[in-house]
């Protein structure tokens, strides 16, 4: 697969001050709450990458999201992909900087619309870890990020939010893609797909330890 569709696991690193970096910081979580705000992700952290930035995230084990260039960030990262996402939010818990590799990584939580609440009364919220590792360029801007998050409580949480009845129409049109087999804008397969004999077998297989132990 080309590499222009596959973002790197790792970022090359150099050094920045760590005011710079700690500024830097700053005014991206400004700018992640002004995004939250207006529901609108590409006016305010779009001029945050660098023109030839890579931004993306795995979606389980055979496909992962990539965006290459600030254009395609803006389109699709930032724009298709945050659609019927406007009035969740993510606030930052955590950030780790490292000056001495130009690297950032930010923890932060998925939070459901404040309407989307269970009955006890809790606001829905994707489990586990989620987070954004960066790679800073300088002149305030970011070259490279991968997002990570629990797939599988988020696959709950949409369970959930569907039974709900809280999902946008946007959303349910892209899980219905989704599941007819259509990539979405920047999604790509990782490799081949086992076939259909084969996911035969192994799920057979997984059945049988379920059942017996062996």
């Amino acid at each position: 697969m080309s590499d222009k569709r596959v973002a790197s696991i790792t970022p090359p690193n150099k050094a920045y001050p760590r005011e710079e970096l700690e500024e830097m910081m700053e005014r991206w979580l400004k700018a992640n709450i002004d995004a939250e705000k207006a529901g609108d992700w590409t006016t305010h952290l779009g001029p945050m990458y660098t023109e030839d930035a890579v931004y993306g995230w795995n979606i389980g084990p055979n496909e992962q999201f990539v965006a290459n260039g600030r254009k395609e960030i803006c389109d699709v990262a930032l724009g298709y992909q945050m659609k019927g996402f406007e009035d969740w939010e993510y606030p930052y818990h955590d950030i780790i900087i490292d000056e001495k590799r130009g690297t950032v990584i930010g923890f932060w939580k998925q939070l459901a619309p404040v309407t989307a609440t269970r009955p006890d009364g809790s606001r829905m919220e994707i489990a586990g870890i989620g987070g954004s590792w960066f790679e800073y360029a300088g002149n305030f801007q970011w070259s490279w990020q991968r997002d990570f998050f629990d797939l599988g409580n988020a696959k709950a949480l949409f369970f959930e939010l569907a039974g709900a009845g809280v999902l946008e129409p946007v959303v349910k049109e892209k899980i219905h893609k989704q599941a007819r087999g259509v990539l979405l804008p920047g999604h790509y397969k990782l490799h081949e797909e086992p076939g259909r004999l084969q996911k035969i077998r192994n799920t057979a297989a997984l059945v049988k330890i379920a059942l017996t132990g062996r």
